[in-house]
This record gives structure tokens, sequence and C-alpha cells, in this order.
């Protein structure tokens, strides 16, 4: 236990960037032990850096950070502790599994962790019962609400008590009772356990005020640094948000002035917005139930709710970009979708998240956007200088929005909205993570819009302080409309002293309290795990990684169909559509001879199944016309006396006009026609003299020891097996891992006390069974559609397998340390998989052809040994005793790859 003045944490001159953006610059702060410290300022001024570089989850790029009594820079020490550290991360339930229900993702984390099942199964029983989620055990993660799902992220942090627990804005995007209730809970780990450190980032200011100590932040430097009284004190100022500003140097805060909403000045005319029942479903999922209101001309009009609650998708019902299930919704009186275009003319929309173009410049965007407004040609230039002027824009003009700061590019967003000058402006979020500064000049733009300009504006938000500034407010919950009136009324209404707490009875009353249970938490003592968590090897953890990979691949139907039925659609294709047979081969014959031998000649070729004879052909021009209408693959030219020169014992020539757009079509059709001729040959010799030509001294007898009946359907589907085996396994493994970068749980691996490679097995098995299971559908499908034979050990075959769906499936992994997206990582494996495969591995050219760095390519993946032992069981009838080197090359790789992909993947952040 450490006492209340020791450290916890320190930093030390931290500099971080990314590219040429610094996130830190030169931090130093010393965090005490035993306290609850908040780390408070907008998006982007460098909290989540900070709290990355404290759990370890993020790698140190300059100056000294220390935690728990050792520098985090040092890769023992971050081992050593990270069982000590619960780390949660930005976003609603960012380091959860969607499939998994709530019982099993805290499951997960208690097996990662090395608990036993009877520690797992009490810690998780008191967890869900203190949370007030044990009614929700078996509902999956992803079916849960924003503040539900925060709640069971801290379960899954506090599964291993630790002492050091650090949340990252955990409570941004949630309703107000979800977020008391989030930090009563808090609260009550904090009476179990004092000594437990407590870091957290927050936005909202008024959450702020709860904590012990704070550390205010701007552009990447810390502004201040003490409790929230003595921030106040220290500006003499009478909330957080106005010491905050007060604390921002001074020419950040230039200008800025409070904001205030003027009376509005009624208009005529009909509503701006009425809405009546209107409901959207998505599946049996109803996102809006039933919602109604009215929004007067020049009001502004305040949706506030949580993120899901249906504000988004109200929103896009009203610009006509979703179609309402059900009920009604009229803009300036008209029917949504009546003339929907001259509507949409009268409307300005502002998304959630930055929609314009990036590779744009400022003035650029807004002179694009003019041109989409079919904006008067005379008037565009015009205006667009107004709005630069207006907005503030000018300094920023010939920059592009990637390289401006949030505020600014929501101003330039807003820019573009009214560029058209609409009568209507709806705004989703659209002040979400700017700094207070910023989010107050902004707030001024649309209340000067909406008292000078009578522009209406119907604006989302989850701040309860712009929600103040609103005329009317619509509270809304789960998809439905709690209460609507304007702020003061709608406090009166339920005797609060705030907005928040009128917002949070509001909810109460709507049955939205979970009623999560107020008693301190009584989970059992850790036992053996933190001894077990520094084990090389685990493979209790192995197997933590492998079984929740297997739940969600069972849960998700499309990765399973893909998996079991996509390889066998291709074998079918590919094994029916993959053939170097010559049969029926179209030809007509162009005969200048007429002769008794030229119609015996082209009697052998119309009675030969190579050849399917067509009519004859009148002249070369019309040779050429039907070969290069694809009518005939081949022409047989007789020349004038070639009877007579025949038997003269003179040598004739035929013609013989072959497509080669087909290169090998072609030159087996060259070698047919030339068997036919010979036989013709033999057979008129037989005829006129009794004897065999002489003019043959030699003759060569083919005998194919393998394939004798030399068909492809017999020789591609062992090569295709193979193909199979790597291409599917490899892609979806890659996919799995990288699909954890892109949704963040891969957070999970860089904070829990879990080693590269366990990580990697675990993730790889499941995936191995899946390729095996394929494995044995296509050899069933092998030999009782295609009909092949098995001559050969089945025994090596299965063993090739196993070693060789383990490299593809390791391969996967080597693919998925490189690419950060998942389409990425199907177009690296598939074209560095499809490559060596198809024409290095034997399966359309033999290995003994391949030269150089054919040759090299070839032997350096495991594809080409695979082939050998595919082709060698199934066409060969060779047994372990011929094949066992080519299972050891294939054990080779699947080391090699296990450890490149061990040595690239990253255990920490940037």
């Amino acid at each position: 236990m450490t006492a209340l003045n020791d450290s916890v944490a320190s930093l030390g001159g931290v500099t971080h960037r990314y590219g040429k953006t610094a996130a830190l610059e030169e931090v130093s702060v010393e965090i005490p032990a035993g306290g609850m410290v908040g780390v408070i300022g907008p998006d982007g001024v460098g909290k989540s850096t900070l709290l990355g570089l404290i759990a370890g989850v993020r790698h140190l790029q300059s100056g000294t950070v220390e935690a728990l009594g050792g520098s985090m820079g040092d890769r023992q020490h971050r081992n050593a502790v990270c069982e000590r550290i619960a780390y949660m991360p930005q976003g609603l339930g960012r380091n959860l599994y969607p499939t998994l229900s709530v019982f099993e993702n805290v499951d997960f984390f208690g097996r990662l962790y090395g608990q036993s099942a009877a520690e797992r199964s009490a810690r998780i029983a008191e967890l869900l019962k203190s949370t007030g989620l044990a009614p929700f055990a078996e509902r999956p993660a992803g079916k849960l609400s924003g503040g539900m799902k925060q709640k069971l992220a801290l379960c899954c942090a506090l599964i291993h008590d630790p002492d050091l627990l650090i949340l990252d804005e955990p409570t941004t995007g949630v309703d107000p009772l979800s977020r008391q209730q989030f930090w009563e809970l808090i609260e009550r780990i904090r009476a179990r356990r004092p000594e437990m450190s407590v870091i957290t980032a927050t936005a909202y200011m008024s959450e702020a005020e709860r904590f012990e100590r704070l550390i205010a932040m701007d552009a990447g430097r810390i502004l201040a640094v003490g409790t929230p009284d003595a921030l106040k004190s220290e500006t003499d100022t009478e909330t957080l948000e106005a010491a905050f500003i007060a604390l921002l140097p001074e020419e950040d805060r230039q200008g800025h002035r409070a904001v205030i909403l003027p009376p509005r000045t009624a208009q005529t005319g009909p509503p701006a917005i009425e809405a009546e029942g209107l409901t959207m479903r998505f599946g049996d999922f109803t996102a809006v139930d039933h919602v109604s209101f009215r929004i007067e001309p020049g009001e502004i009009f305040g949706f506030l709710g949580s993120n899901g609650c249906g504000k988004t998708t109200t929103m896009k019902m009203l610009t006509g970009l979703l179609t309402a299930s059900e009920g009604e919704a009229r803009l300036m009186g008209k029917p949504i979708g009546t003339d929907a275009m001259a509507t949409r003319r009268r409307v300005g929309y502002m998304s959630q998240s930055f929609s314009l173009y990036a590779e744009l410049s400022v003035r650029r965007n807004l002179v694009l956007h003019a041109d989409l407004f079919h904006l008067p040609r005379a008037r565009r230039a015009a205006r667009v200088e107004e709005l630069i002027e207006r907005f503030d824009l000018r300094a920023v003009a010939e920059a592009t929005p990637e390289s401006l700061p949030l505020g600014v590019r929501q101003r330039l967003q807003l820019a573009v909205a009214v560029l058209h000058e609409p009568e209507l402006l709806i705004l989703d979020e659209p002040t979400s993570g700017v700094d207070p500064v910023a989010r107050d000049a902004f707030w001024a733009l649309l209340i000067e819009l909406s008292r000078q300009d009578g522009v209406t504006i119907f604006i989302s938000t989850h701040f309860m302080n712009e929600a103040e500034r609103c005329d009317r407010i619509s509270l809304m919950h789960a998809g439905r409309v709690l209460a609507q009136g304007a702020p003061d009324e709608l406090r009166r209404q339920r005797g609060a002293a705030t907005l928040e707490e009128a917002f949070i009875a509001y909810l109460q009353e709507a049955g939205a309290d979970d009623g999560a249970p107020t008693q301190s938490l009584e989970l059992p003592a850790m036992g053996a795990a933190r001894r077990q968590a520094t084990r090389w090897l685990s493979p209790a953890r192995v197997w933590a990684f492998a079984r929740r990979e297997a739940m969600e691949i069972l849960r998700d139907p499309i990765r399973l169909v893909f998996a079991l039925f996509g390889p066998i659609v291709l074998m079918l294709a590919m094994g029916y559509g993959i053939t170097f047979d010559v049969e029926n081969l179209s030809y007509a014959a162009l005969d200048q001879d007429q002769s008794r031998e030229s119609r015996m000649f082209l009697d052998a070729m119309a009675s030969s199944r190579y050849f399917d004879e067509q009519p004859p052909i009148d002249d070369f021009a019309e040779l050429d016309r039907r070969m290069k209408a694809g009518e005939i693959s081949l022409a047989v030219v007789i020349p004038p006396e070639y009877g007579r020169d025949l038997l003269a014992d003179r040598t004739p020539q035929i013609g013989a006009w072959l497509d080669g757009s087909n290169t090998t079509r072609a030159e087996t059709g060259r070698g047919y026609l030339q068997g036919v001729l010979y036989a013709h040959l033999e057979d008129l010799s037989m005829r006129e003299s009794g004897e065999i030509p002489s003019y043959y001294p030699a003759t060569v007898t083919p005998r194919f020891r393998y394939n004798q009946a030399f068909r492809s359907q017999y020789a591609i589907p062992p090569g295709v097996l193979m193909m199979l085996l790597i291409m599917i396994p490899a892609m979806l493994t890659a996919l799995s891992v990288v699909r954890e970068k892109e949704m963040g749980s891969i957070l999970n691996l860089y904070a829990a006390p879990v080693h590269k490679i366990e990580f990697l097995l675990g993730k790889q098995l499941p995936y191995i069974g899946v390729a095996m299971v394929s494995f044995a559908s296509l050899v069933v499908l092998m030999l009782m559609v295609f009909g092949l034979g098995m001559p050969g050990s089945f025994l090596a075959l299965v063993v090739g397998a196993l070693f060789f769906t383990t490299a593809a499936t390791a391969f996967g992994l080597v693919v998925s340390t490189f690419v950060r997206s998942q389409i990425a990582a199907i177009f690296a494996t598939a074209i560095i998989v499809m490559i060596p495969t198809v024409n290095f591995s034997g399966m359309m050219y033999p290995v003994s052809t391949l030269e150089g760095g054919a040759a090299l390519i070839g032997q350096a993946f495991p594809a080409l040994y695979f082939q050998q032992i595919s082709a060698g069981v199934f066409n060969k009838g060779l047994d372990f005793s011929g094949l066992y080197p080519h299972h050891l090359v294939l054990v080779g790789f699947c080391l090699l790859f296990w450890g490149i992909a061990t040595a690239l993947l990253r255990k920490q952040e940037a």
C-alpha cells in the first residue's frame, strides 16, 4: 500500500508526436497515489496519449514515464506491473466483444489473468450484481445500451482487482443517469479499496467537479494542476468551464465572450418541422419509436440524449436520407418526399462526423459546394468570400481541413451547410470534442443565424450547457421522447436545480434506472493469478483467446459459411473449370483438291473425338471471318493436287490455321491434327500397298504411369485442394487480427499480462480447426464427386494438411502484423498467396521446369511442398517414406512464420 502523498505515476519531459503533430510537448507531472485524478480538456489535447503512456499501451518516444514504482519504458517492468493496472480505453465498449454475452466478456478477462473457474465465478457474480448487470448476463454486449456497455467494460477492468485504474473518457456519449450510476459505482469500489488510484480523462466539466485533483490540458501541454476549488479560486471563476477558459493562453481566448440567447421574435408561416408518430425499424430493432414534435420557424430546438438513443436516425429521416417505417414528417408544411429536391434546397445538414473533402482547401470546399447547390454563377464568388469573412476563415482559406483544429473544421462545415442560405439547419452533435472557446464561438454563430437571419436550427447534443442555450429541447431515450419544453420549464416541472437533474428524473420515471444496488463490492481475494501471469507461455491464456475466437466464429454465420462452403464451391468451379483437356475442337475444312485421298483424311478427322466438324469453308475470306468470330478454332486447308502428289510419293503440305489466342489449346490441337494425319497415312499405305510406310523408321508410343486416362479432372483437384487450404485460412486468420485493430479490442493485448505468442496462437487455433474441417469436406468431394482414388497414404495426407494449414494460418498472422484495415488484409493475403501458389508450386507448371528466381520463389513458400504431398497421395500412391521430407519443411515454415509474426507484432501503440 502507498501513502496518499506518494506518486502512483509521474512524467518527466515527455514529448509524443504523430507524424508532424505534437500530442504532448515537454509534459512533466506527478500523480498522487490513492486518489481520484481527472485529466480535463477537449478532444485532441493529448489526454488519451497521456493515459496510454501511463498504462504502458503506448510506446514512449522521449522523456520518462514511471508508474507503480518503475519506468514504463522498461519492458520488464511493464510486464511485471501490467497485472496491477486496468486500462479502459476511450469509446463505448471499445474493449468488449459484441457477439459475446455479458458473462462471457468478463469471463474472458478473468481467464487472461489466470483466475481459476471458482475464483472467476465468484468475482463475476459479485461484479455483475454490484453493477446491476446480473439480469443481463446472457445478453450480447453489442445489444447493450451505452451506459450498460461502460459498466460491463468497467467489470472487465476490475476482474483482477487492480491497484491503478485508468479510465479514458468512460462516460462520453452516455445519458446523465448512466453517468451518475457509473461514478457512484466507482465511489463504492474506492470505498472497498481506498488504496486504489484512479486516473480519468473527461471532457465534461460538471463531471470533473467530483475529482480530488485535476490536470487541465490544452494543445499537448499542462495548463494547471490542482483541486477543482483551487483552479476556480486561481482564476476567480464560478465554474470549471469558465476556469478552463481562463487558463488558456491569451491568444486562444482572445475575443471570447459569454454566449447570450436573445428573445426570439415569432415568425408567421407553417412549422419548420412537424413530426407525427415517426418510427424507424431496422429488422427487429426499433431505433425511433413514435416520435412527435413541432419546431417553429426561427426556433433553436435541441435534441438531447445519449449515443444510440435515436437522435441521428430521426435527423436522417427528416432530411430524406432514411425513409420512415411509420408515421409522417413535414418540412416547411410539405410532406417529406414531396418535391424532395426543392425541399432539400431549403435545408442545410451538418453530419456528426467531418464530411467535407480533406484534400481540398477551405476555399475550394466552399466553391465546390456552391457549384453543387447551383448558386447563380454571378453570386458564387461573393457568397464564398462573405462566408469566409463571417465565419472567420480568412487566415486558413488556403489550408486543407485536415491541418485545422477541430473547432475551425466545424466552423467550415457550418459555413458549407448555410452556403445556399437554407431556411432550416439540421446539426448532428456539431460541437462534440470541441474546446469550450471554439464551442462558444460556434454557438454565437448559431444564435446569429437564428435571431438575425431567421434560420430554424434543429441541433442534437449531449452537453447540458448547450441545451440551456436552446429555445426548447426534447429529451430522448431509447428511441422515445421523454419530455419537451423550454429548459427552465422542464427544470421547474421536476423541481430540479439543474437540467441534468431534471433529465435524470425523467429517465428514472421512464424506467431507465437499471436498479443497480448501492452496497459496496465484496470481491474475493486474488489467488495465484498474478504469480502465473509472468510465465512465458501459458496454455490457459492461449486457450482463453482460442475459446473466445471460436465463439465469435460460431456466432458469425457469414464468416462460417464463407470458411466452410466457400472452398466447396471453389473446388467444384475450379475442378471442372480448369482443364487442359482438348476435345471437340471446332474445325472446318477448305478442300481445294476434292480427291478420294483428301476426303479420307477429312473423314478420319470427323471420326476423332478430339474434333468437332463444322460446315466447310468456301474461300480464305470466309476462313478469316469465321475464325475472327470464334466459330472455329482450327481451319484445315488441303491444297490442289494433294491426292495426286501423295500417290506420286511427293510431300504435299496441308495447311492448319489455329486460333493462337489460347496457346495451350492451339499446341495440343496441332499435336492431335498431326496424329490424325499420321494415322490417315498409315491407313492409306495399307490400302494401297498392304504395308506400313517405310518413311516412319521409329515411333513413340506414350504410356502414362500416373493418371493413365490423362484427364485434367484427376490432375487439377489435388492442386486446387492445396490452393484452397492456403488462401482462405490465411485470409480469415489475417482478418481476425486486423478486425481487432479496427475495433480497438487489440488494446486488450497491449494492457493484459499476455505474451505476443500466446495471443497469436490463440487467434490461430480456431482457424486451423476450421481449415481441417474444410479439408475433410474437400477430400470427400474429390473422392465422391470427381471420382479420384487415393492409392497413397491417407495418414500422410492428413498430417501434411495439418502442418500446411498451420503454416497457412501462421502466414495470415504475419500479414496481419503490417496491415491496418480488413480490406488491405484481404488484398495483401490474396496477392501474396496466389502468385507463388498458382505459378510456382507445381499446380499449373511442373516444378522441374522452374529455374532461377521462379524456382526460388516456389521453394520459399509452403504451397510447393503440400502440392507434392497432395499429388503424391492422390496420383502416385506415395506414403510417409516418400513424403516425410515435405512434412518436415512444412513444420519449418510453421516455426518461421510464428517467429516473424511474433517479431513484427507490436505490444504497444506507436
